[in-house]
Parts: structure tokens; C-alpha cells; sequence
């Protein structure tokens, strides 16, 4: 799908959601891709008993991932310029994430300017950014 600058404007928006139901094994097999075996997010012992949080949670990148995921379905293969943003919440086993790109600006070298917000089922913000992508004249 390419994006065309005739069909976009200034406040446009594109939400997708990127999981449902996360499971304890899609985090183990992130961090098996990515080599990140950092026992918060693998070891449910280690997590609760040695470091006091609820549960594992996923890599901050995985939550980036799935975000990315988003932005390629929307702007297309190799149309990326730049994508960065904030870890703002843990994402738990169980959470639903749903990303949000939204228009801020279309450039005068065919590019589209993003803001980028990922929640959780209750609303709060997990991940917030920014992207440029190119677009079709």
C-alpha cells in the first residue's frame, strides 16, 4: 500500500492493534530474536520473589516492534525514514496494545511527519514516539 499525497491531510489517523492477549512465550521468543535474556522478562521467579514486580514483562524493544509493525502496515515496505520514541509503561503478559499513527505534517519532499501513541487495554500510554515516512506525490 503506497501513500499518496492527495489522499492525506494534516490530522489523519491510522490505528491498528499489534497484540491481543500477550503470552509469557511470545516474550520468551523475543528474547530468544533478540539474545535479551535478562531474567525480568523470562524468569517469573526471579521477577516476583528477587525483584518485586507483579510478573515478567516484555522488552521495552518488543513493544517498539510491534508499534513498527504498525507504521510498515500503514506507510509501506522501505517507506521508513526514521521511527524513535519512549518506553512509558511496562506491557505485561495479558495486555492488548493497540498503536496510533497520526499526520502532523506533510513536507514538501513527500514525506509525512508522525506521532506515534501505543496503549494498553485500559488506555495507558506503553509507548509514545515519533516517524517520518516517505509517500508517493
Amino acid at each position: 500500500m503506497a501513500l499518496r499525497r492527495s489522499e492525506l491531510e494534516v490530522g489523519s489517523v491510522h490505528e491498528q492493534v499489534v497484540v491481543e492477549n500477550l503470552t509469557r512465550t511470545q516474550i520468551v521468543q523475543y528474547a530468544g530474536a533478540s539474545g535479551d535474556y535478562n531474567p525480568l522478562h523470562t524468569d517469573e521467579v526471579f521477577a516476583t520473589k528477587v525483584a518485586g514486580y507483579p510478573s515478567v514483562f516484555a522488552h521495552g524493544m518488543l513493544t517498539m516492534g510491534l508499534t513498527g509493525r504498525m507504521l510498515t502496515d500503514y506507510v509501506g515496505d522501505g517507506r521508513l525514514v526514521r521511527f524513535g520514541g519512549r518506553f512509558r509503561a511496562q506491557v505485561w503478559p495479558g495486555d492488548d496494545l493497540t498503536a496510533r499513527a497520526e499526520i502532523t505534517e506533510i513536507t514538501g519532499e513527500n514525506e509525512v511527519e508522525l506521532v506515534i501513541t501505543t496503549v494498553n487495554q485500559d488506555g495507558a500510554e506503553v509507548f509514545t514516539g515519533t516517524a517520518t515516512a516517505r509517500i508517493d506525490p
